[in-house]
């Protein structure tokens, strides 16, 4: 994990003291760039407004941020970890916060992880699909399937851009996909030796010499992404090289000092390289 910086110190009315509420008009102090997982953890958010679930299995559901003014778009979101289930929806709540901020409603889509039953390759991407298709039963709730974007974090931005590659088993139509230090070659990342590259074998069941057809089937490139896709990377990024951002076709934004973590802290230079994507595109 990298190191710890100096953690700004964000001032809430008293009730905000004692909970994780939110207030309308706060927002997230800026931030200097590289900042730790510890520090997006420490984040205040608002809890969502909606939990939907999509599957039978207590892990398949999602959770809906909506807009306090009128919504510019509808952010579905695919949070990061390593596809492990150490790592769950919750550490990306201030995120979706700060989009539901920004204007956008947020569909966060938890899923099955490496060491849940059902989850690994492929029934965590299985999982990602549904959550993805499930957004359109969510019109009840005030959400628009026009300007919609499917945005991943790491681990979770494989996922997102595997599902642009693999559009035959969406039925919606995302007008772009946004990876956020996303993996994007399997076989080259697994080979590395950090913890999360270690955690893609137990993902895929296997090496990509001993699955080398499921390590192919799961790479986004090998699939050809027809929609606009953005891959936004920070250059100091030590748990995702910056190697991983490219693909065929998209489009690769390098956010000078970015750690990995910088895309889901709503205070940094990253996160408003991410806002601004989201305002020209949808």
């Amino acid at each position: 994990m990298l190191a710890k910086p100096f953690l700004y110190v964000i001032t809430f009315f008293t009730l905000a003291l004692f909970s994780s509420s939110w207030a309308a008009d706060e927002s997230y102090a800026k931030v200097d760039a590289d900042v730790s997982f510890d520090n997006v953890l420490d984040l205040t958010y608002r809890e969502s407004d909606y939990r939907v679930s999509y599957g039978e299995s207590s892990l398949q559901f999602g959770q809906l941020w909506l807009p306090d003014r009128t919504s510019l778009g509808t952010v579905i979101f695919i949070h990061g970890g390593c596809w492990l289930n150490e790592y769950s929806v919750d550490h990306s709540r201030a995120f979706s916060t700060a989009l539901a901020s920004e204007d956008y409603a947020v569909w966060s889509i938890e899923y099955r992880r490496t060491g849940d039953e059902g989850g690994g390759w492929p029934g965590t991407f299985d999982d990602v699909v549904a959550g993805i298709n499930k957004v359109r039963e969510l019109s009840s709730y005030g959400v628009s399937l026009e300007n919609l974007a499917i945005v991943g974090h790491s681990a979770g931005g494989h996922l997102a851009l595997l599902a642009g590659a693999r559009s035959e088993h969406l039925l919606v139509e995302p007008d772009i996909i946004v990876g956020l230090a996303a993996i994007t070659n399997l076989a080259a990342y697994s080979r590395g030796d950090n913890s999360c590259q270690q955690a893609t074998p137990l993902f895929m069941g296997g090496s990509a010499e001993e699955r080398e057809a499921a390590f192919y089937d799961a790479n986004p490139g090998n699939h050809g992404i027809d929609l606009a896709a953005f891959l936004l990377q920070g250059d100091i990024d030590q748990v995702v090289p910056p190697q991983q951002a490219s693909l065929p076709d998209a489009t690769t934004i390098i956010s000078p000092g970015a750690g990995h973590f910088d895309w889901v802290h709503p205070g940094t230079v990253a996160f408003r390289d991410l806002v601004e994507i989201l305002s020209k595109e949808l």
